[in-house]
């Protein structure tokens, strides 16, 4: 976001240079082109896939060199170290966004193709189908091995198909929050810094944001970045899911399932799923949402991310809406 965008003129100023040129027009022009932006991102993302090799895998390199040089010895100085890694790589990330996007602005398309890394819908539902099939062929054990790879952290070695189902439910909605709404969101606010930015961070937190005696405070600045940065994305697509799933009457249990689970983001969208699929999810030892739902069955699967593409176009329309008007 250009300071230009942030400056106030007077009101004989504006009268002067006539509206196209006041701040507020020119808002107006950045958020249209975010717009157009992120709508080739959506359509590079369904008809391109994934791009090779990846930038996040680039951003992942940074963040575990400066993993690899940490040498404090005591919690503070981790703390410092872990903000000093987190922090410079997304300066640096962000300035190299900076710098693409003023060669890329004239052309919203173009843009709209540099944003698409930073977003991955399509990989994220194909997650989920590959899980299904497996499910499907009465392969259990492919089925445990796939929502390992692809989705969860949790051991799955020996989750029953309901279980698996539940996991990959889950899953997907909690990450539709980081893997596309999020960014998304960021990106009609402050265009491509903002975007890979947030992207930086949510790497971050992936690499080393939790609790262990080795990064206990190490990763705790890009915990908390992850945790600021997504309060409002998850609040809305937990929100959207809802909305997509035609059960605006079920907000109102929303905020009291999502607290079930643990931090203050991943229960909103898993809760707002759980409540519009009718399904009980559960992490066996951490939370149950919606208890007095049905168990999970392979069926939910799709059924799920049927859910997630309508909550994503309610999502996005909503933040264009909203954003896309520029500051």
């Amino acid at each position: 976001m250009t300071s230009s965008e942030h400056t106030v003129v007077s009101r004989k100023a504006g009268q002067a240079e006539g509206p196209s040129q006041s701040p507020r027009g020119s808002g107006r022009e950045a958020g249209s082109k975010r717009g157009v932006a992120l709508m080739a991102c959506l359509l590079a993302d369904l008809v391109l896939g994934e791009p090779s090799p990846h930038p996040v895998r680039g951003i992942g390199a940074l963040l575990n060199a400066g993993k690899r040089r940490r040498r404090a010895t005591s919690p503070w100085g981790a703390f410092l170290e872990g903000l000093l890694v987190v922090g410079g790589t997304a300066a640096l990330v962000g300035a190299g966004a900076a710098g693409v996007r003023r060669l890329a602005q004239p052309v919203p398309a173009l843009e709209g193709i540099l944003l698409k890394p930073a977003l991955a819908l399509g990989a994220l539902l194909e997650a989920g189908d590959a899980v299904h099939g497996a499910l499907e062929a009465g392969d259990l054990d492919e089925a445990r091995r796939l929502t390992a790879w692809h989705l969860v952290s949790r051991d799955t070695a020996h989750l029953t198909a309901s279980q698996v189902s539940s996991a990959v439910v889950e899953s997907l909605s909690e990450n539709l929050v980081d893997s596309v709404v999020a960014p998304a969101g960021y990106f009609l606010l402050g265009g491509l810094p903002a975007a890979w930015i947030y992207r930086t961070v949510n790497t971050a937190d992936a690499l080393f944001g939790y609790r262990s005696e080795e990064f206990e405070w190490f990763g705790k600045p890009a915990a908390r970045a992850d945790d600021l940065l997504n309060l409002a994305p998850a609040r809305w697509t937990g929100a959207a899911i809802l909305l997509a799933a035609g059960r605006p009457d079920l907000l109102p249990r929303l905020p009291r399932e999502a607290r079930r689970a643990q931090g203050p983001n991943a229960g909103w969208p898993m809760a707002a799923a759980a409540l519009a699929l009718g399904v009980r999810l559960e992490k066996p030892g951490s939370y149950v949402l919606n208890e007095r739902g049905r168990p999970a069955n392979p069926g939910d699967i799709p059924r799920a991310t049927g859910l997630l593409r309508r909550a994503t176009a309610v999502a996005l329309a909503g933040l264009v809406t909203t954003l896309g008007h520029g500051p």
